[in-house]
């Protein structure tokens, strides 16, 4: 029997500098808290647990402390990586230990999830520097025999929200153009776009996430906070390659 591998991500935290702090009218630590609860009580035995960026609003010791120690209550093997808010010297400060951190990449069985760092300062649009592009085509040439799976903050397709997609990875060709190269790559997940979406591009899925507090109104013209649920992801990744993937929504 195939079992699969379960991969859980959650995105855009927005954890704020004090708690009880509210943003969109969102306690955004308290739904984040729910989230991490919900999943660990409702989901199968996790693998590993991806946060795709956004972990903080207005970053800082505070902020990043607090969201390390809600992480380590749960014995989940916990992936970060930054997003356009994050500070990334913070990120690798505070989460720096085998259990969470922010490694590039990690070996689960036959597959690989790679992070890339679409962060560009000064902005809140996504671009993959020439380091990041390097690094993801080295890995993929090294790795030829491993399923992979792409981590992002940013959206590397429109979502098709105006305001949304002037912040899409800006050379998101040069992406897809390495993509190309490698079969191997089964998907790509992003975060960022506060909503869910699946697609297909050249072969590989592509994912967008439900933030963990707030979210925002797909096909808007002008920015806009819808009223769903905060959510997260559930991916189902099986030795052949084939990927099931679910988002759910908190309960309380």
């Amino acid at each position: 029997m195939d079992t699969p591998l379960t991969i859980v991500q959650i995105t855009d935290l927005h954890i704020l500098a004090e708690q009880g702090q509210t943003m969109a009218n969102i306690d955004t630590e308290k739904t984040f808290q729910q989230i991490i609860k919900q999943i660990h009580h409702s989901s199968p035995p996790i693998d590993l647990l991806l946060v795709t960026g956004d972990l903080a609003q207005n970053p800082c010791q505070s902020s990043y402390q607090r969201i390390y120690q809600a992480l380590k209550k749960y014995p989940t093997r916990t992936l970060c990586l930054p997003g356009n808010h994050d500070d990334v010297d913070l990120m690798l400060h505070y989460f720096s230990d085998k259990q969470v951190n922010c490694d590039k990449k990690i070996q689960l069985k036959n597959w690989q999830v790679i992070s890339l760092n679409s962060k560009k300062n000064n902005a809140t649009g996504g671009y993959l520097a020439s380091s990041e592009l390097t690094y993801l085509s080295n890995e993929l040439e090294k790795s030829s025999h491993l399923n992979s799976l792409i981590a992002v903050h940013h959206h590397p397709i429109p979502t098709e929200s105006q305001w949304m997609d002037t912040m899409t990875i800006e050379n998101s060709a040069d992406l897809f153009k390495i993509l190309k190269k490698h079969p191997q790559v089964k998907a790509i997940t992003c975060g960022h776009i506060h909503q869910e979406i699946e697609s297909l591009r050249d072969n590989t899925l592509i994912f967008g996430t439900p933030s963990t507090c707030f979210q925002f109104k797909p096909l808007s013209a002008d920015y806009s906070v819808d009223e769903k649920k905060p959510g997260y992801r559930v991916f189902s990744l099986f030795s052949d390659g084939s990927i099931e993937s679910n988002v759910y929504r908190l309960k309380d």
